[in-house]
């Protein structure tokens, strides 16, 4: 039998105005940004399901103009930070000075007081400054000086990082990739792609309008909550999060946290898509966004060439979903 939302779900409704949005979203950047609209439902199902995500390719391939358009669709406060091999902590989360007038101490807040975050080159920067994004990141909130202090909401990380092997980068904690929800790779664009980012930027590039706002995606998360998922689809999380664990070639397998991302990812992709239902083809969808950057391949399979997503394609095809009574 079919999966399908209980009679009466609470998401239904709200499942087509986040279509119409995600629809919306999707036409802005195209205005300024050049490639598939994948990567830009990913960017919007992780902003729904309250996470992070990490863009990582090479330098020039617009993974910054992405990240700026995609904020400038919301409506919300956006800081960027360029993150460098001297950028301290205070720098990101912000420090107390004395106010000259009033002889007291305020908080300079820094750029994490904003509803998107946009962290470029994050690699670049030391492990100590790495550290002071985790609290804000998994708690939404930031410490100085003993007092912490709540972030604004909606509040999102969309963070750019080269590849290991360029110069001057460093090797991001796995606590730190943890935090994201989506690690998205860009590659190189295809030829046509390419003909059709250098003619749109030989004039003029049009403005990105705000089709979205604050309160408007706070009420779209809170929807997105009650979006329907079979037990037995939980069921298949579990089995492929416990498959990766006892892979021969995988030493660090998906985490119960990986999981857990996964179900809420997984509810707010099918939301996006217009649905108050989880299909297994969201689960599928989005399993190598989410598992990949956390899975550790042992020394011996990487030298072979193998890889997290290569892994996770063997695992989709020898562990397909089948429900009780059969259906697929």
């Amino acid at each position: 039998m079919p999966i399908t939302a209980p009679p009466g779900s609470a998401a239904a409704d709200a499942a087509a105005a986040a279509l119409a949005a995600r629809d919306a979203v999707r036409e802005q950047i195209a205005r300024v940004w050049v490639g598939p609209s994948e990567t830009v439902d990913l960017l919007f199902t992780a902003l729904l399901a309250r996470g992070h995500v990490l863009l990582e390719g090479v330098p020039g391939i617009a993974k910054t103009t992405l990240v700026k358009a995609f904020a400038a669709t919301l409506g919300c406060a956006m800081r960027r930070i360029q993150f460098t091999p001297d950028l301290l902590p205070a720098d990101i989360t912000g420090t107390t000075i004395l106010d000259q007038r009033t002889q007291e101490f305020v908080m300079r807040q820094g750029p994490l007081f904003s509803n998107v975050v946009l962290g470029d080159e994050i690699n670049r920067a030391p492990a100590k400054t790495q550290s002071a994004l985790l609290e804000a990141m998994q708690e939404l909130q930031v410490t100085v000086d003993g007092r912490s202090m709540p972030l604004s909401r909606p509040f999102i990380v969309l963070a750019t990082q080269n590849p290991v092997e360029h110069e001057g980068v460093y090797l991001l904690p796995e606590a730190q990739l943890d935090r994201f929800m989506f690690k998205i790779t860009l590659g190189y664009p295809t030829p046509d792609a390419e003909r059709r980012f250098l003619a749109a930027y030989s004039r003029p590039v049009p403005d990105v309008t705000p089709v979205l706002d604050p309160v408007t995606i706070l009420h779209l998360q809170s929807a997105a909550e009650q979006v329907y998922i079979d037990p037995e689809l939980i069921d298949y999380i579990v089995r492929l999060a416990g498959a990766t664990r006892a892979h021969p070639r995988v030493r660090v397998g998906a985490s119960p946290r990986a999981g857990l991302l996964l179900m809420m990812a997984a509810k707010v992709f099918a939301f996006v898509s217009g649905r108050d239902f989880v299909l297994p083809d969201d689960i599928r969808a989005l399993l190598p966004y989410v598992f990949a950057h956390r899975m550790l391949l042992h020394p011996e399979a990487e030298l072979e060439g193998q890889s997290p997503d290569a892994v996770l394609s063997e695992l989709v095809a020898r562990l397909p979903f089948t429900t009780s009574v059969g259906a697929q």
